[in-house]
Parts: C-alpha cells; sequence; structure tokens
C-alpha cells in the first residue's frame, strides 16, 4: 500500500502522478545548477542520464522522455564533443524556462540565407551544420549528406559549399554559438566564396526528392 506524507492510503494514480510531479521538479531543479556556470560538461551529462534512469524511467512525460533520448544519444559515443555540449546547455535551460526557441522560418529576415535560394547538389560537395535540427541529431543528417556522395566539414571555410542552419533557431542567433558560423559563412560569400547559407527545410527538400 502507498501512503502519503501523513501515512494515509494514496489512490495508485494519484500517487503515480505524485511522484511524476516530484521527480519532474527535482529534474527542473538539477538542470539548473547543472547550467548555472553557462556551460555543460560531460561528468554533468552523464550524472543527468544516471539520475533519469534511476528517478524518471517511469515517467510519462514527453518531454522529459525526449530530454533522456537526446542525452543518450550525445554520449552513446562516450563523447560529448564542444558542439553537444553548447546543444545541451540550450536544451537544458529552454527545459527549465530560462528562455524560448522559436522556428527559423519566422526569423527568415534576420538569418542571411541565400536569395533566390541556390541548387543543392550532393556528390563531392562539402555541407556543414549549425544550429539545432529537426530531422534529429547533427550526425543522422551528416549521414544522409554522405548517403548521397556528399562531405562533411566541421567548421565554416572557402572549401565549404552550404551551410545548413537547423530549424530551430534562438531568437538571438547572432550572439549564439552557432550564429559564429552563420555570420562567417555570411562574410565569406560577400568576399566572393561560393558557399551558400540554406535552411535546413530547404536542404531537406532537396536531399529526399532523390
Amino acid at each position: 500500500m502507498i501512503l502519503d506524507d501523513h501515512g494515509q492510503p494514496l489512490n495508485r494514480r494519484y500517487a503515480a502522478k505524485r511522484l511524476n510531479d516530484r521527480a519532474i521538479d527535482e529534474l527542473i531543479g538539477l538542470s539548473r545548477g547543472i547550467i548555472a556556470d553557462q556551460a555543460v560538461n560531460q561528468h554533468e551529462a552523464a550524472f543527468l542520464r544516471s539520475w533519469m534512469e534511476a528517478n524518471v524511467s517511469y515517467c510519462s512525460d514527453p518531454i522529459v522522455n525526449q530530454l533522456y533520448c537526446r542525452i543518450q544519444e550525445m554520449l552513446v559515443d562516450g563523447v560529448l564533443d564542444e558542439e553537444e555540449q553548447i546543444e545541451l546547455h540550450q536544451i537544458l535551460t529552454e527545459f527549465t524556462g530560462e528562455s524560448t526557441v522559436t522556428h527559423c522560418h519566422k526569423l527568415s529576415p534576420t538569418l542571411p540565407l541565400c536569395y533566390p535560394s541556390p541548387k543543392i547538389e550532393f556528390p563531392t560537395m562539402m555541407f556543414c551544420f549549425t544550429g539545432k535540427f529537426a530531422y534529429g541529431p547533427r550526425r543522422e543528417c551528416e549521414e544522409v549528406v554522405h548517403e548521397r556522395g556528399g562531405k562533411i566539414a566541421r567548421n565554416v571555410s572557402s572549401k565549404v559549399d552550404y551551410l545548413v542552419i537547423g530549424t530551430f533557431c534562438s531568437t538571438d542567433w547572432l550572439h549564439t554559438s552557432y550564429g559564429l558560423k552563420i555570420k562567417n559563412a555570411a562574410e565569406l560569400r560577400d568576399h566572393g566564396s561560393g558557399i551558400s547559407i540554406v535552411s535546413e527545410d530547404y536542404w531537406a527538400q532537396s536531399a529526399f526528392k532523390m
């Protein structure tokens, strides 16, 4: 029998909801503590994953489940790289309610996307990805490029043919971690480089027409 804080029996469904709510409140508190120094390291990510496995594995909340799955994906190779650290910090910031995220298409006037949109070709072409993607983790987007004969660059340079900006983009993109890649790509383009800056939606339309 499950008892409440006063030793009285609780309805099982109500008890489960209380456990969920209590665990989520604690998870939010832990997340706020992790991002308090404006950074997330691999040890903190691994700790959060372990805590979630032990405390919210029964939780039915879809946001909590998505958070766990994303952390698991980031740590599956045993390394939380710099871009993943930045992304996880942003995810936890959003999860704790410290900021909001909007779709890039609402911000298109502020993003230096190429207009008119260029034709996207894949074989032998070099792609660089930045931001957060609706399609899935960045490495899955990169696999799509590899499958179509393209190549991947980790950073923007004159060798890059396309910079792809993820669908989910901070309203203050210029001052974010991925904003630097966008800024560098725009400067290269303005100086005559062949780099094209495109949205994830446009990239996906080209990728899945093949």
